[in-house]
């Protein structure tokens, strides 16, 4: 991997903590970040499965040591990373990443978030209950990744990265 390779990503995780720090939504009994959701589709357009997934892992993991997301986290950023990682990489198209976001985190990582809050959480809850905060997180994310990563596509910076 090289040098710019990695300190975009390194910005994608600073601006993914700082991001969650200022930026969420009341959703219930969950709070919604949907900056996460959009760095995972920046990161899908522009930079690829693996260090999207790793982006996704890494902010997760701090948000959850600096106390800005719960254990939750995991699943619910890396599951969406890896899916619009993988739509965008098959279709080229910006839109099927947040597609593919809003899938693997609003279906996907909230049906798999109930065994496991279950069993690392200690929580049981219905299949459904964390669909609602998930979903609403991350088609916010979504919108907001793609504009941003579309207008990002066109910069010089970027066309000299590829």
């Amino acid at each position: 991997m090289s040098v710019r390779k990695l300190t975009i990503m390194a910005l994608l995780v600073a601006i993914a903590i700082a991001g969650s720090t200022f930026v969420s939504i009341p959703t219930g009994i969950a709070r919604a970040y949907p900056i996460q959701h959009a760095i995972n589709v920046i990161g899908a357009i522009l930079l690829g499965p693996i260090p999207t997934v790793i982006i996704a892992l890494v902010t997760a993991i701090i948000r959850i040591l600096t106390g800005t997301g719960s254990l939750l986290a995991i699943p619910g950023s890396v599951i969406g990373a890896f899916c619009a990682a993988l739509a965008y990489k098959y279709s080229g198209m910006p839109w099927l990443a947040g597609v593919g976001e809003i899938v693997g985190t609003g279906i996907i990582a909230s049906l798999i978030a109930v065994p496991y809050a279950y069993i690392l959480m200690g929580t049981s809850v219905a299949a459904m209950f964390f669909m609602p905060a998930f979903l609403t997180s991350s088609i916010i994310g979504a919108i907001f990744g793609v504009a941003i990563a579309s207008s990002l596509r066109n910069t010089a910076l970027i066309k000299n990265f590829r």
